[in-house]
């Protein structure tokens, strides 16, 4: 039992079941423009598989290698995204990880370009970007939806060994709240849009940014 409680005190707990989470991070960047603080925006490229034209933050899947580091994987995607330098990106730090039921986890970081870059987005990835002052989101109040998370089992299921009450089928267990920023013509929702509501309520509880 002793060695027992030594193995476990001495290893880091970890995300059960990690290697079925397709693991990501991204880095919500800061800029100095017209004289104040704004938050860059990308439009994924219309040619990506996954969800072109659609509005994020830079980031990518988190490589073996920096699983115990994931604020690299921001870093590493912003520079390559955005075309700018490792050394024009200041890391503030983290925000609080997201964990979906679909299969996604996200580790978000707050990160700061200097003002004097030059960006030049990759249109491999990148459509555009755009900034939009932190002002107006302090200011905004964001739509605010849900989705239901429910069960739905795999054929060869063993109900038989389980409780009566798991054979009723398609079962909603919870809701997930879905935020919407409007911005001009442009929509700010899903992951994003919850990164970024967690960023100013943060923001908006201490107001520590100058």
């Amino acid at each position: 039992m002793e060695n027992l409680k030594i193995l476990l005190n001495n290893r880091r707990p970890k995300l059960h079941n990690m290697k079925g989470y397709f693991v990501s991070a991204v880095l919500l960047p800061l800029i100095e423009a017209d004289g104040e603080m704004q938050v860059l925006f990308e439009v994924r490229a219309s040619n990506l598989k996954r969800q072109p034209g659609e509005i994020c933050f830079p980031g990518g899947m988190v490589e073996r290698g920096e699983l115990s580091c994931p604020q690299e994987t921001a870093v590493r995607e912003t520079v390559e995204e955005l075309g700018v330098s490792r050394e024009q990106i200041e890391l503030i730090g983290p925000l609080d990880y997201f964990i979906s039921p679909l299969g996604a986890l996200i580790y978000p970081y707050v990160g700061r370009i200097a003002g004097d870059v030059k960006i030049v987005p990759s249109p491999d990835e990148v459509q555009e970007v755009f900034l939009v002052p932190v002002k107006y989101f302090l200011a905004a109040q964001p739509a605010q939806s849900s989705i239901d998370v429910g069960t739905r089992y795999a054929p060869g299921f063993p109900f038989d060994r389980l409780p009566a009450y798991y054979k009723e089928g398609w079962r909603v267990l919870g809701t997930l709240p879905v935020y919407f920023y409007e911005y001009g013509s442009r929509l700010i929702w899903g992951a994003t849009a919850g990164i970024l509501h967690s960023f100013i309520d943060i923001y908006r509880k201490n107001m520590v940014i100058k």
